[in-house]
């Protein structure tokens, strides 16, 4: 008799309790299904069952190969159903959400590009700067920029790694100075962020090792649009995405300053609700999010890094990962603030599986 088909009644019948019920659940006569679970007895050459005339139990072995029995059908399944999946269409609403800065500084050419391939998929995009559980808002995907997540079940995957950059406009620079060293920010007002995203100090990285400083704030906003706004006025140094000022820079509107100095990196997730099946259109805009982080200059994100012929990210391929466990993951330690003089550079990981609210809330 077919193997895997024994398995799947063997299954069913201990789920149940009953192989009249068993059988009648696969639409298969009871003798059918006595049979397949007597052929799976013999060719194991151990009884699965104890059978009496009120009531079946499992045997010991039988509880051993229930579990694996189970965990093989369903890897089965799941193989199956994946390569269905890809051939089905994409369409339909895709509500995706992002915190309000990075979303409107790099979504839309995301967008674009996926809506030319996909037109029968509708984007439905929000931009928040709140906790947003993905499960509870029906969200499909999520555009992560902190760390800690909140939800059911939730994949994050990296899409890339943000760096931040020390900067003021060249009248400010002019009249105040420039400052050559972190300590020198102590001589400057600055434009910062509220000390629950970065503490007090900023620590830098350099030629002599690590820097900590505590700059004199003049302005705290939990917004950096906000900030850069501040900055392009010549109120002060700011320290913010380097995808948010490319532009300013190119433009010569903002200058980037320390530049032989490091503060720790942002990084760039997707996250998007752990299920077995993903719908097409989720697959489908995961991977192209991949693929446009990975492929695109650093100057459509914001800003393309290049001194001593050195910035431009290598090719990366990227092959389609998806996981669907639901096993929490510890989040890993929140990085120390960095002013990366360095790309904007792609970095792809396995996704990561962990339970909690995904923090579209973001100064980014």
């Amino acid at each position: 008799m077919d193997h895997l088909q024994s398995m799947r009644v063997f299954v069913r019948v201990a789920d149940l309790g009953s192989f009249a019920r068993a059988a009648n659940a696969m639409d298969i006569s009871n003798a059918v299904a006595t049979r397949h679970v007597a052929d799976l007895e013999s060719r194991l050459g151990t009884r699965l069952l104890n059978r009496t005339t009120r009531s079946l139990s499992l045997t010991e072995s039988g509880q051993v190969y229930l579990e694996r029995a189970r965990q093989i059908l369903d890897e089965l399944e799941d193989v199956e159903q994946m390569v269905v999946a890809r051939n089905h269409e994409p369409l339909g609403s895709l509500r995706i959400v992002a915190p309000v800065v990075f979303g409107l500084h790099n979504l839309a050419p995301v967008l674009q590009t996926y809506a030319q391939r996909y037109p029968k998929v509708i984007p439905d995009v929000t931009l928040v700067d709140r906790q947003v559980d993905l499960v509870e808002e029906g969200f499909d995907v999520g555009i992560v920029i902190a760390r800690q997540v909140k939800s059911a079940s939730v994949v994050t995957r990296r899409l890339t790694t943000g760096c931040m950059t020390v900067c003021a406009t060249p009248a400010y620079l002019e009249k105040h100075g420039t400052p050559t060293r972190p300590e020198h920010l102590l001589e400057h007002p600055c434009l910062s962020l509220p000390s629950e995203y970065w503490g007090d100090e900023r620590v830098f990285t350099g030629p002599e090792g690590e820097v900590r400083v505590r700059p004199s704030n003049v302005i705290i906003a939990n917004n950096t649009e906000m900030l850069r706004q501040f900055a392009l006025l010549g109120m002060g140094i700011a320290i913010l995405p380097s995808y948010l000022i490319g532009n300013d820079t190119t433009r010569g509107q903002l200058v980037r300053l320390l530049s032989d100095y490091q503060l720790p990196q942002v990084e760039i997730n997707v996250a998007y609700p752990s299920r077995r099946h993903l719908p097409a259109k989720v697959r489908t805009f995961i991977d192209h999010l991949v693929e446009h982080f990975s492929q695109t200059p650093n100057h459509q994100l914001g800003e393309q890094w290049i001194r001593d012929g050195k910035g431009k990210p290598a090719p990366t391929s990227v092959q389609p990962h998806y996981e669907q466990a639901d096993e929490p993951q510890a989040p890993p330690p929140a990085p120390r603030p960095r002013s990366m003089d360095g790309e904007l550079g792609p970095k792809l990981s396995k996704p990561s599986r962990t339970r909690g609210r995904v923090p579209a809330a973001s100064p980014f």
